[in-house]
């Protein structure tokens, strides 16, 4: 893989080779920020099946509630990354917190109308975006001083901030909707509490962009590195999935044992999407242990996990055994870790240092796509069952793997040949 070097014209605004203030876990103020942000893009995930019943709506216009975040978040991440590299990260996380909270109380209005929602939605999404572009390279940069057991802990410092915000917010805001009072309006009090508690320590954060680039906010939209061989073919093929089986196992599996929890759907609903996210968080010492930058073994490793429990996806919508939900959601889970991890520790290595964010942004728009799964299934699901079509996607990821791991083993080949170094 070809090394980018940087010119004296680049130095005008780069990130700082160390948190500013020295102090290790400055990452954590940006992590926070982030969970934040995570716990309100995914608290509506398990109230789904509320809004379907109060409002009267069919499993896909649901579904597309929940597919309206990706309307917001790509534009978000596309447009974040280049104005979080220009002026700062702060500059940025600062609104994206502001406009999840304003996110948060349209859909606290949702429940006496399905036009809240959707509004709700794509704002929630355009705060993601905001806030994953610039909050994951801000973790990044924040972590260059590594860890006594680990040299490049930045990509697992933001997934596991990302996940702990999309694992905790579902599940409290579930616990709340099962049993408090005015479920529509309780729910989601916490999130206003936790987005309070982020403002002042994004305040503290030292910033790892100093100055404004050059160049107009146009020429900054570019990104050189998305021509690269290995993003068109390894990295953009994997990105979908990262969500892709995320979302599966936590807006899709829930309703199809629906009939057999009975009053007990939405905590089942809740406990199914903490599940997704905190087996994505624990797969995530495997998975920068398997990272090998002279072989795929980490992208075919989740690419395989993720064709594993769509099969047992399958299994579990022929049989409507929550049990086999349970367990799908565990092994899409620990897909969702992996690839996650993978896909992050690809982009660095391909971008710029001052082109991080930019990268990141493109590579977190692929991966939102996955989002629009559930909607699909949905919208089939009345002409072919459920589980031939966990089997057609997971026929899909077999594919997906086979070209993603070939592409990888072509690309390093490549650059054997061309003398280029092998690792960043």
């Amino acid at each position: 893989m070809t090394k980018h070097v940087m010119t004296s014209a680049d130095t005008s605004a780069r990130p700082l080779d160390r948190p500013a203030v020295g102090d290790d876990r400055a990452w954590l103020r940006a992590g926070v920020a982030v969970a934040a942000v995570g716990w309100g893009a995914n608290q509506f995930a398990p109230l789904l099946l509320l809004y379907q019943a109060k409002l009267g709506l069919s499993a896909a216009t649901v579904q597309a509630t929940f597919g309206m975040y990706a309307i917001g978040l790509i534009p978000g991440l596309l447009l974040g990354g280049p104005v979080s590299d220009r002026y700062g990260r702060r500059r940025l996380m600062l609104p994206a917190l502001i406009t999840s909270l304003l996110a948060t109380v349209a859909l606290i209005a949702g429940g006496t109308g399905l036009g809240w929602l959707f509004a709700g939605r794509v704002i929630s999404g355009i705060a993601s975006g905001a806030a994953f572009s610039s909050g994951t390279a801000w973790i990044k940069e924040l972590s260059l001083g590594g860890s006594p057991r680990e040299a490049n802990p930045g990509p697992r410092r933001a997934t596991v901030a990302m996940t702990t915000g999309f694992a905790a917010g579902p599940l409290v805001a579930g616990l709340l909707a099962q049993w408090a009072p005015s479920p529509t309006v309780v729910a989601y009090l916490p999130h206003l509490v936790l987005t309070a508690v982020a403002v002042p320590l994004v305040l503290g954060a030292p910033e790892t962009v100093t100055g404004q680039q050059g160049g107009s906010l146009l020429r900054r939209l570019r990104v050189p590195a998305v021509r690269e061989r290995r993003f068109r073919t390894v990295v953009a093929p994997l990105a979908p999935w990262v969500f892709g089986s995320a979302s599966i196992a936590l807006a899709y599996l829930p309703a199809l044992v629906r009939e057999r929890m009975g009053g007990n759907a939405l905590v089942f609903g809740a406990v199914v999407t903490m599940l997704t996210g905190l087996a994505g968080i624990l797969v995530q010492p495997l998975a920068r242990r398997m990272d090998d930058a002279r072989r795929p073994r980490l992208l075919v490793m989740a690419m395989a996990i993720v064709v594993a429990g769509l099969l047992i996806s399958s299994a579990a919508a022929q049989t409507t055994q929550p049990a086999l939900v349970v367990v799908a959601t565990l092994v899409l889970g620990a897909g969702y870790g992996c690839c996650q991890v993978c896909g992050l520790l690809e982009v660095q290595r391909l971008a710029r240092t001052e082109d991080l964010a930019r990268l990141t942004a493109v590579y977190q728009a692929l991966s939102y796509l996955g989002f629009a799964v559930p909607f699909v299934l949905s919208a089939l699901q009345h002409s072919v069952s459920p589980s031939v079509l966990l089997l057609a996607v997971a026929a899909l990821a077999v594919l997906t793997l086979a070209w993603t791991a070939a592409g990888a083993t072509r690309g390093r080949r490549a650059d054997s040949d061309s003398g280029a170094p092998t690792a960043p």
